[in-house]
């Protein structure tokens, strides 16, 4: 495994694997890794010749400079994780490498950045567009994975592909959990003993809630979600919408016409850590 400091030195092993005709599979992070991370290495792994993964703690994306000063950073650790996990490059630049000047991009992104987690955190997924769209422009890899924890980020990212015309698979994979099913995160380490006893019971009400969509109507279902998850200790509901997967728009009716199976979206804060998750319901 080598270490890469140099957006140059990285086009240039890259390009040297795919004049080979090989496949490159890149995995994009902020570090702080975990085993959802490596959920995406190995799948990236198994379907690729190489795999790049990135690094970096993208200032762009951060609305709440708090949150970005807060952000855990492991550099270390994550090297030693990715060593073992096989990964061929990682690429872990520092900001001026990445940012040489100013990004004042302003992507099109559309009604699928518009609501949700693009409504709470301006500039967010623009920020998102601006490091993923750089990401994509330096490795031009086959593939590239994400995980369904972000789900409406999963969305931005194939709208800003659509619109920069990159030519790759995005790969959506799904949430990696603990053991009491709550998903993992970077953040969870900022959870207090206390607040981490609680936090599962997100994903369990989301789970609960499934069922429930068989007597109540989406909006019963809505608010009951919310409620519960509030009732929690440390717990308040940001928001919850269940939403169209492809177009992000929250739904008002499970009848109402949708491109495919309804999805949950849930925002949640535990203490002061903010945690996200998602659930797919059979409508």
């Amino acid at each position: 495994m080598e270490i890469i400091r140099s957006v140059a030195e990285l086009r240039s092993k890259v390009s040297g694997i795919k004049n080979e005709g090989k496949t490159v599979g890149l995995v994009p992070t902020m570090g702080a890794l975990h085993d959802g991370h490596l959920s995406l290495v190995n799948r990236a792994r198994k379907e690729n010749d190489a795999v790049v993964v990135s690094v970096f703690v993208n200032p762009t994306q951060f609305n709440n400079k708090k949150d970005l000063e807060t952000y855990p950073r492991t550099e270390e650790a994550d090297a030693e994780l990715l060593r073992g996990a096989g990964v061929d490059y990682v690429f872990m630049p520092s900001v001026e490498e990445v940012y040489p000047e100013p990004d004042t991009r302003q992507f099109a992104l559309g009604p699928v950045a518009d609501v949700m987690e693009g409504a709470m955190r301006p500039g967010h997924f623009n920020g998102v567009a601006q490091i993923v769209s750089k990401l994509f422009d330096m490795v031009r890899p086959t593939r590239a994975y994400f995980g369904e924890k972000d789900f409406q980020q999963i969305a931005v990212i194939r709208r800003m592909v659509e619109l920069e015309g990159f030519d790759l698979e995005i790969v959506a994979c799904p949430i990696k959990r603990h053991d009491d099913g709550l998903a993992m995160s970077s953040r969870n380490v900022r959870l207090t003993p206390e607040q981490r006893a609680v936090a599962p019971a997100i994903h369990r009400i989301l789970a609960a809630s499934v069922g429930w969509a068989d007597t109540l109507s989406l909006e019963q279902v809505r608010q009951r979600v919310i409620d519960k998850i509030n009732a929690e200790p440390f717990m308040e509901v940001e928001y919850y919408q269940i939403v169209d997967p492809l177009t992000m728009q929250p739904l008002t009716s499970w009848d109402g016409p949708h491109t495919a199976p309804a999805v949950g979206c849930v925002t949640v804060y535990c203490g002061d850590v903010r945690l996200i998750d998602n659930i797919k319901y059979n409508k």
